[in-house]
């Protein structure tokens, strides 16, 4: 994530800023994961910070306008922001486990969300020009040839 600059995360959709999310949120829990397993606990709770404010952040997003999905991915983030406090006190990793399963899945379900939207959109813009080519050319019926339909 260092390498982006802002002009990149402007031209991003916002689907694609939260895949971005979603990507740091899988890379800080691993680094705390390791952090705790190599007794870096300071280290370990600056990452656990920075995964609550990213969930903090990606709940304020949502557009409960979506329906149910919405609503069960608002619970799944604050219930996996409870397992990272409860993680970061007790400095136990069987939580961040956890937590890093549903962000995995939350990930994957998210990528495929993105890439069936993006052919959606190309089928979308293809129908758009065949019907203005459509719109935009006469095309005439002439009488059919036999020797073309090879009689």
């Amino acid at each position: 994530m260092d390498f982006l600059t802002k002009e990149i995360i402007y031209q991003k959709s916002s689907q694609e800023i939260t895949s971005l999310l979603y990507e740091a949120l899988i890379d800080h829990t691993k680094g705390a994961i390791q952090d705790i397993e190599a007794s870096r606990l300071i280290e370990a709770n600056d990452k656990l910070k920075k995964v609550n404010d990213i969930l903090e952040r990606l709940g304020v997003g949502i557009n409960y306008e979506a329906g149910i999905i919405a609503e069960q991915l608002d619970v799944l983030y604050n219930y996996m922001a409870d397992l990272v406090i409860k993680a970061n006190v007790k400095k136990d990793i069987e939580p961040l486990k956890e937590v890093l399963t549903i962000l995995e899945d939350i990930s994957g379900a998210w990528q495929t969300a993105i890439k069936n939207n993006k052919s959606s959109q190309i089928q979308q813009q293809l129908l758009r020009k065949t019907n203005a080519y459509e719109r935009n050319v006469m095309v005439y019926e002439r009488e059919p040839n036999t020797v073309e339909e090879g009689k």
